[in-house]
């Protein structure tokens, strides 16, 4: 940013410029400040942008809980799927157990059960995945905003 300053780029296409290489729905409410700063010229910046930073660090306080709770199920996940591989390790030392599956039907079931596996596996990723947090500034004239040609940039 401070290099699109020097090279006397305008405040706000530097600053919208700075929140597209953020890419954060964070670094956006801080940007959103520092433009009505720019653009108002008046008092208070400093005031909102402390107030900012004190609910910034609140929300990365929850963030944090919320990814520490998440992680629980993924440590089961990787418990449970350890002790399958291992169990289904020690059964293929038995070589009874493993003369169903020497079918064609048994390989169909093996099979299934490998898919049933995998897919409860994605399942439970999929449920422990944090969704991302969506943009409000976005410059639709630089690269990181929404229209990548200037033939999508919307007409005003």
């Amino acid at each position: 940013m401070a290099a699109r300053l020097q090279a006397r780029w305008p405040t706000s296409r530097a600053l919208l410029a700075f929140a597209d290489d953020l890419d954060d729905a964070a670094g956006d409410l801080v940007v959103a400040a520092l433009l009505l700063g720019a653009e108002l010229r008046g008092p208070g910046l400093a005031r909102v942008l402390t107030e900012l930073a004190h609910s910034l660090t609140e929300e990365v306080t929850m963030r944090r809980k919320v990814e520490a709770d998440r992680a629980k199920p993924r440590a089961n996940a990787r418990w449970l799927l350890l002790i399958t591989v291992a169990a289904a390790g020690l059964a293929a030392l038995n070589g009874d157990y493993l003369a169903p599956y020497g079918t064609a039907l048994g390989q169909l079931v093996l099979a299934v059960i490998a898919a049933l596996m995998v897919g409860c596996l994605l399942w439970m990723r999929r449920l422990t995945a944090a969704a991302p947090t969506v943009r409000f500034l976005v410059d639709p004239t630089t690269r990181g905003g929404a229209a990548r040609d200037p033939e999508e940039v919307p007409a005003r």
